[in-house]
């Protein structure tokens, strides 16, 4: 027998033998896709990298990208040696509770002018202006001239009361002459009742009109000066009716004005508002008669003392706040019209806050954290989260975190943290306020 004899295929064979091969691939990738799947997991996801299921429980924020729900730091507690506390001067203070009213409430406010002491000048009659004696910014006295107004108006009142005055004189000599007559027996009593009631009519006649120059604004000694021969009055001055400061002008010469024409706004800059915008969460802290101090940054060294006297019932839709007013003394015109100005109110609550010294604070992220000392463990400390309120002074108020009684570390709490970060007793996750994806 030839041991090197060989086997000859011929292509028929080959092929055959080509086809039973790919089938037996085929079927063995059938058989590995038909693997059970998971509760929940589809067969085209066995393709695709290993990722985290989603579950009930994984936060919808993990699967969007939004920020998760805020939760509460766990408490950690932290080990300090003795000679470590001396070394760092660790110190404690106790959690007091004090009256909320001995903080004050800082508000942003403008200067405004007082409205009550703030008057628009407008003519009492119609007319052409003539002359203009006053200039923004000029400080003018009650009863000084503004300007001159040429009234034809003013002219033909002054001519009717003329007329209707001379008439009642010679009315007054007919009534007299008749009373003589009714003496004597020569006039008839019906006459002089007659000359009586026309009389009484003439002199509320004059009366009528003398009143009617005086609300065209002419003085009572020029109209007792008027005669029938003399010059009637075809202008008429204008005053200032109150000291103060001349803020707006509104009129020219030659410009016809009339009763709505607003010819000037003098304002009285011995006292000011300042008007701020006051947030829901004092509301209660702040009332009317509140004790205030008002700063400004072009004079910082001066402070104005006044009281609230004014607190809007109306609050806006846009800023949810209201508006508090603040009337300052302002004897050397310093505040001026516009000007921003720091409002600080001593808050009048009435209620218990849970205060402690800033320095116990300590920022961890986005959160505060305080350390409370263990009592019966000298050395051991606990990092809890607080939710801190207002500040007064070296004080601090803490919403949530703490009760009366507690001792916090208030010298010394940023070495306790920094053995805290040594020690790595908080994980990444927690400190920067998300909740691991489970």
């Amino acid at each position: 027998m030839n041991s090197n004899s060989r086997v000859t295929l011929g292509w028929p064979a080959a092929a055959a033998a080509v086809v039973v091969l790919l089938a037996a691939g085929a079927g063995a990738a059938y058989l590995l896709m038909q693997k059970p799947a998971g509760p929940g997991q589809r067969v085209q996801d066995i393709a695709r990298p290993a990722t985290a299921p989603q579950t009930a429980e994984t936060p919808r924020a993990s699967v969007r990208g939004d920020s998760p729900a805020r939760v509460p730091l766990p408490d950690v507690v932290v080990a300090v040696s003795v000679e470590a506390m001396k070394r760092a001067g660790i110190e404690t203070a106790p959690v007091m509770r004090s009256a909320a009213g001995t903080s004050t409430v800082r508000i942003p406010g403008t200067v405004e002018p007082n409205a009550y002491k703030q008057v628009i000048v407008t003519p009492l009659i119609s007319g052409r202006v003539t002359r203009v004696l006053a200039e923004l910014g000029d400080e003018v006295k009650r009863g000084q001239t503004l300007l001159q107004v040429f009234s034809p108006e003013l002219a033909d009142a002054q001519t009717r009361y003329l007329s209707a005055r001379a008439e009642l004189e010679a009315h007054e000599q007919e009534l007299a002459r008749t009373s003589k007559l009714l003496v004597l027996g020569a006039a008839s009593q019906q006459e002089a009742e007659r000359l009586h009631a026309e009389h009484s009519a003439k002199l509320a006649g004059v009366q009528s009109l003398r009143s009617r120059l005086v609300l065209l604004g002419m003085p009572t000694a020029s109209i007792d000066a008027l005669s029938p021969g003399g010059a009637v009055e075809s202008t008429i001055d204008v005053p200032a009716p109150i000291d103060g400061i001349v803020t707006e002008r509104g009129v020219n010469i030659g410009l016809n004005v009339d009763t709505a024409t607003k010819a000037f706004t003098v304002v009285d800059l011995a006292s000011v508002w300042v008007v701020g915008a006051l947030y829901e969460r004092d509301w209660s802290r702040v009332r009317v008669g509140s004790a205030a101090s008002v700063t400004t940054s072009a004079g910082p060294g001066l402070a104005r003392q006044g009281r609230v006297s004014y607190i809007d019932p109306r609050v806006s839709a846009e800023t949810r706040t209201a508006r508090v007013r603040v009337e300052v003394l302002n004897p050397r015109r310093l505040l001026r019209l516009g000007m921003y100005a720091d409002i600080e109110v001593a808050a009048t609550g009435d209620r218990q806050a849970v205060m402690i010294p800033r320095s116990a604070v300590q920022n961890v992220g986005d959160r505060q954290v305080v350390y409370v000392a263990n009592p019966s463990e000298p050395g051991t400390f606990t990092e809890r989260e607080v939710r801190v309120g207002d500040a007064s002074g070296e004080q601090i108020e803490i919403v949530s975190g703490l009760q009366q009684g507690d001792r916090v570390v208030s010298t010394g709490s940023f070495f306790v943290r920094a053995e805290r970060e040594r020690l790595g007793l908080r994980p990444a996750a927690s400190v920067s306020g998300t909740r691991p994806v489970p």
